[in-house]
């Protein structure tokens, strides 16, 4: 029975890696469609905003449709609408008749769509994999999106070229189609129903509760979303940073150098995680390997050196990825399956604004505090520039290094905390086969999954993402 409840994950993974690709490549063709007809670098970061706001707005809601839809369902019509939405453009392109503003209104029908096909495709892992392989299934998801997002700029950069922006979508609807044959021939079971998801039925206001109070219900839970939004904050900076930070010692395709070595990281984390599952006691997953996060964070910011850098971000990315791995592990341990819709988009949604918040605050930020500081004659020119250098792009390596070591105090913050350090080291057991029907994990009646003493009586019920994933 698990092997052919994992034969269906894998199958589900492997056309989600296909789609992923295709979104990828269009999303990343798009971007640089708007920029080359508008010359706008405004335009161009509103593709970003739309792709990612209506997502954190809409989660709460989503959240609750999705424990109550079947998933397969949602994953079917988010499909549906990926390819009506991906051929609208293409015709448009090839009548010239495309504008920026098509682009924009679908980006923001897509993002709204994916704030419940994210929740759907985290919840399905502990439905169809093994209770002993939760930990290798999200790692393989994870390695789903680093694959995408590591192929999509030198892929999506030769497709430009070789095949045009109509060849692109055209390609990602190719990939959504694979996507859906895979669906229609795979049944996915539904949760089983659980004593807290059933207090939570009722109006969609009642539902939408009830996600926040699978997270808040827990203490665990909550110092994981507060330690995975803290990490968030530093990975925002880093992911606006790298490219201004970079290009002010170094060429271009110097930049992609850093960038590649940094998403073969990312891939290589992600493969680490689907291999190996995450360490046995799930605290060292999170804050253990915060603490070489931070180190590398720091280690990029010391010197105007490529390599250093490219050094730096390979460990970060690697790093980010058994974080991540862990803490979709535990949400999907943790938390009764007819739940996590809605505890995944809630977790999502909180450490999606953090994120969000990071990249609307990395610009000015540095611009206007850190790079006057180490400019060549700046206040902390003869001080902490006789380290880190000073001129151009050196404010921004200061910024950077003292995320680092936010991030470390992070971690420590992390072992300091108990319910953490109290999390069960092993996945709760399966619920009891029932007439037929595939069992899906029951988490409500096993204490073994506590936190610690003082969060037993917490156990009514309680998923993360991002994104990166997000889509980190």
């Amino acid at each position: 029975m698990g092997q052919s409840r994992m034969r269906k994950f894998t199958a589900i993974w492997a056309s989600s890696l296909v789609t992923m690709t295709g979104t990828a490549l269009t999303g990343f063709a798009l971007g640089v469609w708007v920029y080359l007809e508008t010359g706008s670098t405004t335009q161009l970061a509103l593709t970003f905003v739309l792709a990612f706001l209506p997502g954190i707005l809409f989660s709460p809601l989503a959240g609750a449709l999705v424990d109550r839809w079947d998933r397969r369902v949602i994953l079917l019509v988010s499909d549906a609408v990926g390819i009506g939405t991906t051929l609208t453009l293409g015709l448009l392109y090839m009548a010239g008749h495309l504008e920026p503003w098509h682009i924009f209104t679908t980006t923001l029908i897509r993002s709204s769509l994916r704030a419940m096909q994210v929740p759907a495709l985290n919840s399905i892992v502990v439905l169809l994999a093994p209770r002993e392989q939760i930990g290798r299934a999200n790692g393989l998801m994870g390695v789903a999106n680093a694959v995408s997002q590591t192929v999509a700029p030198a892929l999506g950069g030769a497709l430009m070229v070789g095949v045009g922006l109509d060849g692109v979508l055209f390609i990602d609807c190719a990939t959504f189609l694979v996507n859906v044959v895979v669906l229609f021939v795979t049944r996915i079971p539904a949760p089983q129903a659980s004593k807290a998801g059933a207090a939570g039925k009722g109006s969609l206001r009642a539902e939408i509760g009830q996600g926040w109070r699978a997270l808040a219900g827990k203490r665990a839970l909550v110092a994981l979303a507060l330690f995975y939004a803290a990490l968030d904050l530093s990975v925002g900076f880093v992911d606006i940073l790298i490219t201004p930070m970079v290009i002010s010692f170094a060429s271009v395709s110097a930049l992609g150098l850093v960038l590649t070595i940094g998403g073969i990281g990312l891939v290589l984390g992600s493969v680490t995680m689907a291999s190996w599952g995450g360490p046995r006691r799930r605290v060292h997953g999170t804050a253990g390997f915060a603490v070489p996060l931070g180190l590398f964070l720091c280690l990029g910011s010391l010197r105007p050196s490529v390599a250093l850098v490219a050094t730096a971000a390979f460990g970060f990315m690697f790093c980010s990825m058994i974080i991540d791995g862990t803490s979709r592990s535990i949400i999907g341990t943790e938390v009764e399956p007819d739940l996590q819709g809605r505890a995944f988009a809630t977790f999502n949604m909180v450490t999606n604004t953090v994120l969000c918040s990071s990249y609307l605050l990395a610009g000015p930020v540095a611009d206007r505090v850190f790079e006057p500081l180490l400019a060549e004659k700046g206040p902390l020119a003869g001080s902490v520039g006789e380290v880190l250098g000073t001129g151009p792009g050196r404010g921004m390596a200061l910024l950077l290094g003292l995320l680092g070591l936010l991030v470390l105090a992070t971690a420590v913050a992390g072992y300091l905390t108990p319910a953490l350090r109290g999390l069960s080291d092993r996945a709760p057991k399966p619920a009891a086969e029932d007439s037929g029907e595939e069992p899906a994990h029951d988490l409500a009646g096993d204490a073994s999954g506590g936190t610690d003493a003082g969060t037993d009586t917490d156990r009514e019920s309680a998923e993360p993402a991002p994104q990166p994933v997000s889509d980190r």
